[in-house]
């Protein structure tokens, strides 16, 4: 199977260097018109510029492709929706929305300010939440639409002085199993990157002698995997280096307590239990765990009739 994009209109986010500069590069090559988006400002949000994401679409134009460049703030859904009428003014649709800005304002939580909380947030959480808004009810039109999240290890599994960038990639992946399911009978498909890249943003949290490994064309792969017609829905895939794997959210089967036994030492009593990983379930929705539970005190309630 050969993965291709021909005839179709990508927006990538964050598209000016690293990650987003790759992900438009290789959309682009397969045949996509490509809206490259770039603030242009610093790694942590400061400033802003339109040269690089206007020498990206040189780059396309170069090549043959099409594009067309946006400045848009991801966190003005203003500005974001601007970008996407601009888009369906020259080329008629959106296809694929491919979720890549990112600022960094990394500090302990005891040192970080509200404010770089916040606009992290803003970026990361909104900015998603803003360009899905402004492509949704198009893609929803046209019963077509792909929409990548990125994510991020920091935000499954934590980093230290990373308490407002976990915090909003975390919040990507809950975003993303919802819009998955609301998206499902229109043939919209949601899924989320979790990278491993060295680039403006990363590069030295990495050992000098791993960089040459760490390339943004691996993660590239993975991206236009998770975009393409014949995408899975609702995945976290996770690429770095070559590697590639995937995360999924599990529940433990889990124990049932009757309503004489529901207390906080009963429930550290059966930690050993309720940690047991025989049987774990990985939901299809949110609706599925207190269908489990009802489940349970209903055979209880039964076997004690």
């Amino acid at each position: 199977m050969t993965i291709e994009f021909t005839d179709q209109v990508a927006i990538v986010t964050g598209a000016g260097g690293g990650l987003g500069r790759s992900h438009a590069l290789a959309l682009a090559a397969r045949g996509a018109k490509v809206v490259v988006n770039d603030l242009g400002g610093g790694v942590d949000g400061s400033g802003g510029s339109s040269a690089a994401s206007q020498e990206v679409v040189a780059l396309i134009k170069a090549n043959g492709g099409e594009a067309m460049a946006h400045g848009a703030n991801v966190a003005h859904f203003d500005e974001v929706d601007d970008m996407v009428q601009q888009a369906l003014s020259q080329w008629g649709r959106v296809d694929v929305l491919v979720n890549n800005a990112g600022i960094l304002r990394d500090k302990s939580f005891a040192k970080m300010t509200l404010d770089d909380f916040k606009l992290v947030m803003d970026v990361h959480l909104m900015g998603s939440v803003n360009c899905c808004k402004a492509v949704w009810e198009t893609m929803r039109t046209q019963s077509y639409g792909r929409i990548m999240m990125t994510t991020s290890s920091s935000g499954l599994y934590g980093n230290f002085g990373q308490a407002n960038y976990g915090a909003a990639k975390m919040a990507v992946v809950g975003l993303m199993n919802t819009l998955s399911l609301e998206g499902g009978k229109y043939n919209i498909k949601v899924n989320s990157l979790a990278p491993s890249a060295a680039t403006r943003m990363t590069e030295s949290l990495f050992p000098p002698e791993t960089i040459a490994t760490l390339t943004a064309e691996a993660v590239t792969a993975g991206a236009l995997a998770l975009v393409h017609k014949d995408s899975p829905s609702n995945y976290i895939l996770c690429a770095g280096a070559g590697g590639y794997s995937s995360t999924r959210i599990f529940e433990t089967e889990g124990i049932y307590l009757g309503a004489d036994q529901q207390s906080p030492e009963a429930v550290m009593a059966q930690m050993d239990a309720i940690n047991n990983l025989d049987g774990q379930q990985d939901y299809d929705s949110g609706f599925m765990q207190p269908e489990k539970f009802l489940g349970k005190a209903m055979a209880y309630l039964k076997a004690n009739a």
